[in-house]
C-alpha cells in the first residue's frame, strides 16, 4: 500500500472485514459512484460477499463482485481529504473483476 491514494484491482481487496472505498460500476440506476464497502462472512443477515458499510441487520447492502470495479484504502484521518475520491472512470481491463461473461 505504497499508493494509498490509487484505485487498485478488486481481486487484492482485503477480505479481513477491513473498510475500504470502493467504485460502483455504472447501471441502469445511476452513474458510477463510491461507496465504503466491507468483506462479510457468511451470517444469518446474509451470505458472504462485499456489503456496503452502512449496511444493518435486516437491511443488508450487498454488492455481487461484478458490480465492483476497483478498491483503495480508506483515507487516514490528517490527510487533509475534503471529500469522497472521483469513482474510476478508465477503460476496464480484461478480466479485471474475474468475470468471463
Amino acid at each position: 500500500m505504497d499508493e494509498p491514494d490509487q484505485w487498485r484491482h478488486m481481486s487484492s481487496a482485503p477480505r479481513d472485514g477491513s473498510r475500504i472505498l470502493v467504485t460502483v460500476r455504472p447501471s441502469e440506476q445511476g452513474p458510477a459512484e463510491v461507496d465504503m464497502a466491507y468483506w462479510s462472512r457468511a451470517d444469518q443477515f446474509g451470505a458472504e460477499g462485499w456489503r456496503a458499510s452502512d449496511s444493518s441487520p435486516g437491511r443488508v447492502v450487498a454488492y455481487a463482485d461484478p458490480e465492483l470495479k476497483c478498491w483503495m484504502p480508506l483515507p487516514r484521518a490528517n490527510a487533509g481529504r475534503a471529500s469522497m475520491p472521483a469513482p474510476w472512470e478508465g477503460e476496464d481491463v480484461t478480466l479485471l473483476d474475474g468475470s468471463g461473461i
